[in-house]
């Protein structure tokens, strides 16, 4: 399962809103790369047939098996302060994280 706060929803909903070709869902996934083995990313996109479909704070989203395998358990915030980073990360899967917060091992 995979969770976003009221501040992450709210910011999706308004990605989506601002481009409106954008498919139903969000899709989190786990790519190779970064400065720690593996980095995070996230888009709109439609559902594939080995994705699965999960809902949190009425947003739809979409994962393949293996990036729900290494995020399993995670929640995404949405800060936008002053020393915000946007989209944050707590996976708990994790064994280290790089300081950009986008990466992880």
């Amino acid at each position: 399962m995979i969770t976003l706060t009221s501040r992450a929803a709210d910011r999706v909903r308004q990605m989506q809103e601002e481009t409106p070709k954008a498919g139903g869902f969000l899709r989190v996934l786990v790519e190779s790369g970064g400065c720690s083995g593996f980095k995070y990313g996230m888009s709109f996109d439609e559902s594939k047939d080995d994705d699965t479909q999960l809902e949190s704070e009425g947003v739809k989203i979409v994962m393949d098996p293996s990036s729900l395998a290494y995020m399993n358990g995670s929640s995404i915030d949405f800060d936008d302060g002053l020393q915000g980073k946007g989209f944050e990360i707590n996976n708990p899967n994790a064994q280290s994280t790089c300081g950009c917060g986008k990466s992880f091992s």
